[in-house]
């Protein structure tokens, strides 16, 4: 069987395997109606305690409806229904059940009893044709159902049930018990209170004479109330001809107000005109002044240093042995740079001969134009990566050879801006002369250089950009 709350298997107590009618009657609280015992079943001592049987009684006659059931359909007087277990279907628990099955059927006849019923001539019983280990179980499984069934249908509790469960529905009443404990003790204080609270009869009469006292009062106040009301009609009859009075002096003021607010409002036009242009006229002087001193591109291209590095927007350009600087940044601050280089010339209506800048962010790239010897026909296309994925010391001079053609290809660009700039104007010149790819006394390439000579490169090259910008307000 299974516990009907849990359905986890149970193994039933040993005091239920071979109940007696007697015993089956005190679980159940049935009187009568069990056929009486043969007599060779034996008579011993009762399983439960009287107290217990008492205790059971006096619960079984006051239980109440159950409140949560299975639903068992009715079995049908057949034998093969009979013998059909409830606990086949777990969902089903309530069953009606017949008065064969309230009770257990009696033990089978002794071997004695049945060699005497044979030697008498008589047919043997229908139950002495199944062997005796089979037969036993089957009661068993019907008598615990049967009692099952009827202990779960006069109580609010599924049977059967494991320890567990019964210890946690233990702790449930215990609860509920509590509650309700509580609440008739609320019950009886609050009908302590309303018994308390019941007047007695010299507060009746002391009531009674304060509700007469409260009555003449209350006549003398109607009567004042009424002569109240007379003066109230006298002195609204007067207040009536002061308003008229009123009236008539309002008139006079509204004109007399109508004109100076006339008056009022186009002075008061005039002064706000005034006052409107020379708001407009402080506005756009500061306006102005603002303007003449903002520079976009110095806002846009922040270039400045930090420490031996040089930087664009706060990305660092250059790299250290005892100061490394991660590609990513490298190649975003050659990005921002060639897209300052790229502005400058477009404002200056600029366009680098044999070079065409592209601006891509961190894959920034430089495309140079071979054009043909006889100058005609399209050019020849080569794009240089100004960025790098990586830094090999062993394979450094061919994995950075686009980067290193792209920064010099860079500096070319950068020296034809600073010449023409030099043309347009004679008293400009870049700060660090620009030969091939060198700029001042640094080489510009990363192949066979030191890492400290070409962040120095990279920061003469900001230096330029930086003078050139400063050129372009």
């Amino acid at each position: 069987m299974k516990c009907q709350k849990c359905r986890q298997p149970i193994k039933l107590h040993s005091s239920l395997e071979d109940l007696s009618p007697a015993a089956f009657n005190l679980l159940t609280g049935k009187r009568g109606g069990i056929p009486p015992t043969t007599s060779d079943t034996p008579s011993g001592p009762p399983i439960f305690p009287p107290d217990r049987c008492d205790t059971y009684d006096k619960a079984a006659q006051h239980a109440s409806a159950p409140l949560h059931k299975r639903t068992i359909p009715t079995r049908s007087s057949t034998a093969p229904a009979r013998s059909k277990s409830v606990y086949q279907n777990p969902a089903e628990s309530y069953v009606m059940l017949t008065q064969s099955q309230l009770a257990p059927a009696p033990h089978p006849p002794s071997s004695s009893s049945s060699a005497s019923s044979r030697n008498a001539g008589g047919a043997p019983p229908p139950q002495l044709l199944i062997p005796h280990d089979e037969n036993a179980l089957s009661h068993q499984m019907r008598t615990s159902a049967g009692l099952f069934d009827i202990l779960s249908a006069r109580s609010d509790i599924d049977y059967p049930i494991c320890s567990e469960c019964t210890d946690l529905l233990v702790d449930g009443l215990t609860k509920r018990l509590a509650n309700a404990t509580r609440e008739r003790d609320a019950y009886v204080e609050f009908l302590k209170r309303v018994h308390s609270e019941v007047p007695t009869e010299a507060e009746r009469d002391a009531a009674a004479r304060e509700m007469q006292q409260l009555q003449d009062e209350e006549a003398v106040a109607l009567r004042e109330l009424a002569d109240t009301e007379r003066a109230r009609a006298a002195v609204e009859s007067e207040i009536r001809g002061l308003e008229e009075e009123a009236r008539a002096l309002e008139g006079e003021e509204e004109t007399f107000w109508r004109e100076r607010n006339g008056f009022a409002a186009r002075l008061e036009e005039f002064q706000n005109e005034r006052d409107g242009v020379n708001l407009q006229y402080d506005h756009d002087s500061r306006q102005l002044e603002k303007l003449q001193r903002t520079n976009v591109y110095n806002d846009t291209f922040c270039i400045g240093h930090d420490g031996y590095f040089g930087t664009i927007n706060g990305l660092r350009l250059g790299r250290l042995q005892a100061q490394p600087v991660g590609w990513s940044e490298i190649n975003a601050a050659w990005g921002q740079t060639l897209l300052l280089l790229s502005t400058i010339c477009d404002k200056l209506t600029f366009t680098p001969s044999t070079y065409r800048l592209r601006p891509m962010g961190s894959t920034s790239r430089i495309e140079r134009l071979d054009y043909p010897a006889s100058g005609h026909g399209e050019p020849k296309v080569t794009s240089l990566e100004l960025f790098s994925s990586g830094d090999l010391p062993l394979g450094r001079m061919f994995m950075h050879r686009k980067f290193d053609q792209a920064m010099v290809a860079f500096l070319e660009c950068l020296r034809q801006l600073g010449e023409y700039v030099e043309h347009t104007d004679a008293e400009m010149k870049l700060p660090y002369r620009i030969v091939k790819d060198k700029i001042g006394d640094s080489c510009i390439r990363l192949a066979f250089n030191q890492d400290e000579a070409w962040t120095r490169a990279c920061k003469y090259t900001l230096t330029c950009v930086k003078f050139l910008l400063a050129h372009t307000r």
